[in-house]
């Protein structure tokens, strides 16, 4: 049996998730940015609800943003503690990637998720998805971008998902859309559930390796469309 818990504090939100063998169980707590007293009780609390010890876990899933800079370090350092104290393999997942998967489990009928955060300072962080099953294949590089100059997409068939659909009249301009849903967040089960090819096929870091991603300060190159 495959296990994997996964932690999510990127937004206000706090999350946390077990995975085994398809089976989810999630926890989560929308709130006034809570996280670092909250995140360590909420694994505690998950594991002890699955009957299970965090020893027994063969993986550990963090969403390593972008989003919140205090809240991506929350899931970042909690998932290096845990990860130095019982030698455990990690993944990082994208915050955006996370978002998306979250936003077509609630409108499967939307394969394609632009997902959008306000990043503040009149920027947005942006990725767009294909989404189905377990899986959010990105379609262009994430980045942060002024939302009148994110990434065109083709189409009209996106659902625009995240707090970023403010801007949604600048972003009118770049991609037409069929639905949206600015209350979509990412969460740790969507964490969770991304993590589990990362984790079959090996490809996942030791704890010092776990790293958080701010894309603020990175040059982003546009992608596939």
């Amino acid at each position: 049996m495959t296990r994997i818990v996964a932690i999510e504090t990127a937004t206000d939100a706090c999350s946390v998730a077990l995975w085994q063998d398809g089976a989810v169980l999630e926890k989560f707590e929308p709130g006034a940015r809570r996280q670092t007293e909250r995140v360590l009780p909420m694994v505690e609390e998950l594991l002890a609800e699955a009957g299970i010890e965090l020893s027994s876990v063969d993986a550990l899933a963090f969403g390593q943003g972008p989003g919140s800079f205090t809240g991506v370090r929350v899931a970042t350092s909690v998932v290096q503690g845990l990860a130095f104290s019982l030698d455990l393999p990690v993944v990082g997942v994208s915050t955006l990637a996370s978002c998306a998967l979250a936003a077509h489990d609630l409108q499967p009928r939307f394969r394609r998720i632009a997902a959008t955060f306000d990043a503040r300072m009149g920027e947005v962080y942006f990725g767009a998805y294909r989404c189905g099953g377990d899986e959010a294949e990105p379609l262009c590089d994430e980045g942060v971008f002024a939302p009148e100059q994110v990434p065109v997409l083709d189409g009209g068939d996106w659902l625009l998902a995240g707090s970023g659909a403010i801007y949604q009249d600048a972003l009118s301009g770049r991609l037409t859309w069929a639905g949206m849903d600015a209350e979509a967040m990412p969460r740790a089960a969507t964490v969770a559930r991304l993590a589990v090819a990362a984790v079959r096929e090996g490809r996942t870091v030791p704890a010092e390796q776990a790293q958080p991603v701010y894309l603020r300060d990175r040059v982003v190159q546009i992608g596939r469309k």
